[in-house]
C-alpha cells in the first residue's frame, strides 16, 4: 500500500463497522446486529491510514461450501486511490488459497460496483438465477 495507508487483515470493531457502512452509501445497522454478526466473520481486512480505519470488506459463510463478500467499503474521501480493488484483491485471493475446490462465492454488487468486481472473476448470475433478499424489519 502507498501513501501511507496499511492493509491489516483484522475484523473491524463494531464502531468502525457502523461508520464506515455509513460513509460509503451502504445501509446503517445497529449495535446489535453488529456485535452479534461481526464475530462470525470468516476473514476480514481493514485498510488503515495511522490509527484510522478508513476501508474494510468481509468474507462470511459457512467455511467449506459457500462464501460471500460483503461489506466493501471506503470512506469517500479516501475513494480513487485502489484501495477498494486492494480490498477485493486479497480477499480474492485468501479465497482462492483457502476455499475448497468447487465452493461457491457470491456477492451482491451495488450500482456500478459491478464493474470492480468483474476484474476479479465474478460474473453476473442473471439469466440464470438472480439475487434476491429481503431485510428483516
Amino acid at each position: 500500500m502507498t501513501d501511507g495507508y496499511q492493509l491489516v487483515v483484522a475484523t473491524p470493531s463494531a464502531d468502525d463497522y457502523r461508520r464506515l457502512r455509513v460513509a460509503a452509501g451502504l445501509s446503517a445497522k445497529s449495535a446489535e446486529a453488529a456485535a452479534a454478526g461481526l464475530p462470525n466473520t470468516l476473514f476480514a481486512l481493514q485498510i488503515r491510514k495511522g490509527d484510522e480505519v478508513v476501508g474494510m470488506g468481509r468474507v462470511v459463510g459457512d467455511g467449506g461450501l459457500f462464501y460471500q463478500v460483503v461489506d466493501i467499503a471506503v470512506e469517500p474521501g479516501h475513494q480513487g486511490r485502489g484501495l477498494g480493488k486492494a480490498i477485493v484483491e486479497r480477499i480474492v485471493d485468501h479465497l482462492r488459497q483457502t476455499a475448497p475446490v468447487g465452493a461457491y462465492v457470491s456477492l451482491i454488487a451495488d450500482g456500478e460496483a459491478w464493474r470492480l468486481y468483474a476484474q476479479y472473476g465474478f460474473k453476473p448470475t442473471a439469466p440464470a438465477s438472480i439475487g434476491m433478499a429481503f431485510s428483516v424489519r
